[in-house]
């Protein structure tokens, strides 16, 4: 069979057809949509699933390799600040030298760091190529956007974007499940290992499969202060969220960093309107659907990133569970996003991303709000229903927000629009934890006196204080060696009253936003540059 794919050479608001000069020949394999849809998924799902596998292996890793819990923390940080600061520059590396290659570039260099962390046998290069692998991710995502903008026709494209959504989805959620396996029947090193026979798959498909996709007028230069004042912003951003819980939200580092974050972004933005070719072009957050998706985006995560985080130590600490015993108790979640992700996809082509969006995102307030009813005695059967609905909300909003931000971005710069798109959702997902954070070390510094004194157990000093405090913000009970039973007994029900009342107040905060982000999703509407893509296809 054979495909045309037509490449957008129009601006916004440009209705001029493209010629017969911009169109791009496909044959047999290589530009088939649904294989390039196959072929992208498959280097995806190593991004995302590296997201939440190594949490699982963190213990293991740091009692091998004698580390500290900072050191430990690094590992999990420096991906995500890589991965955030890199997203929108790689965007537009795609747009500029091809999705293609910046994907295939991206697949090879993130099994190769996964590779290496393997072999490694210090905790420095551990912490060092989980670096690498996020810059090399942050090459991925963004071209693999791109390439599914460009290969399939407009009304297939949300159905293509509904499946990709739904890999990260199951990816991200399966993390845990498929890292507790690996850890507690192979060795931390697997958890790393599985990603090079994945990373060597996606090669081989990629050669074989993805055709060259590039706009006539894409841009032929690059705007290194603006790539260095985005860059810099983003990771004091980033940075200030990933400290705040150890510094405090009153310490002077953490305000030094967000201010320097919001001086680089008045800098990046004044920069932007002199430069000839900008990194990002501020016209396009003209397109009030556009941005309306990049906020919808944020708070999406906030609420799902930021309650989740808590629901982990709910099920483990608070109700005894091993980590795969944890990760079965959310497959609700990962299964409603699984099967509801391609169903969103047809229904916002039939309807549009409006109502689906605005659906989802009152499911998600309403399944937040029903989380903060958990109780320490809660059923498996009512956990389910709540994951459940939060599953079946967050499904057309991945969907749907990610077809309005790319769809609305002319096609020379989906790359940069596909790299919005993930770096709103690392950055709505760092925004929830630490905010929803402080919401939960607050409410437990409020709470944890009174009921320690309620419940009749010997009084603390103010330095015994902050340290059970910080366990019981995780559920863990603070029980020291020789504590008789009952006395045990006692504090375990003190430390998880006042966890569940820390998570509740968490997660109606979470709610809250779910519900503000209700009248975002209002204001969007479906992509007006979402034509530009392919023509008639292998459909």
């Amino acid at each position: 069979m054979t495909s045309q794919t037509t490449l957008d050479t129009t601006g916004p608001g440009d209705g001029a057809s493209p010629s017969a000069s911009d169109q791009v020949p496909a044959s047999g394999l290589r530009g088939h949509p649904w294989l390039t849809l196959l072929t992208v998924a498959v280097g995806v799902m190593m991004v995302a699933l590296d997201g939440t596998i190594v949490a699982i292996a963190n213990p293991a890793i740091q009692a091998d390799l004698k580390a500290s819990f900072a050191d430990v923390q690094w590992i999990t940080n420096g991906y995500f600040l890589a991965l955030a600061v890199a997203l929108i520059t790689a965007g537009k590396l795609g747009d500029r030298f091809g999705h293609r290659q910046t994907f295939l570039i991206g697949v090879v260099g993130f099994a190769a760091a996964s590779g290496a962390i393997g072999l490694s046998s210090s905790i420095a290069a551990v912490v060092t190529f989980r670096v690498l692998q996020g810059l090399f991710g942050a090459l991925l995502m963004p071209a693999a956007l791109g390439l599914l903008r460009a290969t399939f026709p407009a009304e297939k494209l949300n159905m293509a974007i509904g499946i990709w959504g739904m890999v990260i989805g199951a990816s991200t959620a399966g993390g845990p499940i498929l890292g507790g396996v690996l850890v507690e029947h192979v060795n931390w090193q697997s958890v790393f290992f599985i990603n090079v026979p994945v990373g060597v798959l996606a090669l081989v498909l990629g050669v074989l499969i993805l055709l060259d996709h590039r706009a006539e007028n894409a841009p032929r230069s690059f705007d290194l202060l603006g790539i260095a004042l985005l860059s810099g912003a983003m990771f004091c951003l980033v940075w200030a969220l990933i400290k705040a819980p150890t510094w405090g939200w009153g310490d002077g580092l953490t305000w030094t960093f967000i201010l320097a974050s919001l001086a680089g972004f008045a800098l990046f933005a004044l920069w932007e309107t002199k430069v000839k070719e900008p990194l990002i072009p501020l016209a396009l957050f003209r397109s009030l659907p556009l941005s309306a998706g990049v906020v919808l985006m944020v708070l999406m995560a906030i609420a799902f990133m930021g309650g989740l985080f808590f629901v982990t130590f709910y099920l483990q600490n608070v109700h005894g569970m091993s980590p795969i015993d944890a990760g079965l108790h959310l497959l609700p979640l990962t299964g409603m996003m699984i099967v509801g992700s391609p169903l969103a996809g047809v229904l916002i082509t039939k309807l549009g991303p409006r109502i689906p969006l605005a659906g989802g995102m009152a499911s998600v307030a309403i399944a937040m709000f029903g989380m903060s009813t958990l109780e320490t005695d809660t059923g498996s059967a009512v956990m389910s229903l709540w994951f459940a609905l939060l599953g079946l909300g967050l499904a057309p909003v991945m969907v749907g927000a990610t077809e309005v931000i790319v769809g609305n971005a002319p096609m020379e710069l989906s790359g940069v629009a596909g790299g919005l798109q993930q770096a709103a959702m690392q950055i709505g997902g760092s925004l929830g934890t630490a905010v929803l954070g402080a919401v939960m070390a607050s409410k437990v510094d409020g709470d944890l006196a009174g009921n320690w004194k309620d419940a009749g157990l010997p009084p603390l000093t103010p330095a015994q204080l902050d340290q059970a405090s910080e366990a019981v913000q995780v559920g863990v009970p603070p029980v020291a060696k020789g504590t008789p039973p009952e006395i045990v007994a006692k504090i375990t029900d003190v430390a998880h009253d006042t966890f569940i009342s820390g998570m509740s107040l968490a997660s109606l905060v979470a709610a809250g936003v779910a519900a503000f982000a209700v009248l975002v999703a209002l204001l969007t509407k479906r992509g007006v540059n979402a034509e530009a893509g392919a023509g008639v296809g292998h459909i």
